[in-house]
């Protein structure tokens, strides 16, 4: 897949670009009961919120195989690769949840911010690249953001580890204030198989989830190999350490993976 003229520009000027429609329902549907399979168990890397209900799956790209192939796929590399000039690596791979009436917010922030503080990454040389495994609707916790905010650089930001579930490097109300009064904030929504790009340094956060209507988004972030982080200080698991360039499996190769699936369910 690659990005048109128009929309290389608007990914500039904005700081994120969404693509609906970017996977198909038999290729969602495997990604989704794999996820609910993952928050079911014990394992280290699914955190979860104060509640007990699922919050991020970290790394499962590394232990299951139908986001192995997510990982790796050629709609999703692609894109990045040229928009970054060179081959990457995941710097971090989570499927992060909104649970039905539990699911907590997510301060502003940026995730360079944290990137940069937390694991030593030189530059803003990554971003994430999301998968909507549910709707994403306005009033189920949508990612927000705040336009254009990725051209202000990396801002100076607190440790927040009581807020929520999960400790963040958050901005303060009045940097928020003065960037949304320039900006103003859109909450990008759409059907399942959308997919979202955004700037490392683009400002984001969500809402809390108090509607029966959950949602799961899958999260790669994928980081320009001469770029990798130099100074780690979370669990591998968290910031990956294997450097190794992404090749990209066939394009088919999860609607494959799902069919066979959906047969041996069958």
């Amino acid at each position: 897949m690659t990005l048109t003229p128009t929309q290389l520009k608007a990914f500039d000027e904005q700081g994120y670009l969404f693509l609906p429609d970017c996977f198909a329902a038999d290729e969602v549907a495997v990604l989704r009961a794999e996820a609910e399979r993952i928050y079911q168990s014990d394992r280290q890397e699914v955190w979860r919120e104060k509640s007990g209900a699922p919050r991020t799956a970290f790394a499962a790209h590394t232990y299951n195989q139908a986001f192995r192939l997510l990982g790796a796929h050629p709609r999703l590399i692609a894109p990045v690769e040229q928009l970054f000039g060179e081959q990457l690596y995941m710097h971090q791979f989570k499927i992060n949840a909104k649970a039905p009436f539990d699911g907590e917010l997510w301060q502003w922030h940026q995730d360079y911010g944290t990137w940069a503080r937390d694991d030593g990454m030189p530059e803003p040389r990554a971003m994430n690249i999301s998968v909507f495994l549910d709707e994403v609707l306005p009033i189920n916790g949508p990612l927000m953001f705040i336009p254009r905010s990725h051209k202000q650089g990396t801002l100076a930001a607190g440790h927040d580890t009581t807020t929520t579930s999960y400790p963040l490097w958050t901005l303060d109300h009045e940097t928020v204030k003065r960037l949304a009064d320039e900006g103003g904030i859109v909450a990008p929504t759409g059907k399942p198989g959308g997919v979202l790009l955004f700037h490392g340094n683009l400002v984001h956060g969500s809402t809390a989830n108090i509607t029966p209507y959950g949602r799961i988004i899958v999260y790669l972030t994928l980081c320009a190999v001469s770029n990798h982080i130099r100074k780690p200080t979370r669990p591998d698991w968290i910031a990956h350490r294997d450097f190794t360039p992404i090749v990209p499996v066939a394009d088919d190769a999860l609607l494959q993976y799902a069919r066979r699936y959906k047969t041996a369910a069958e």
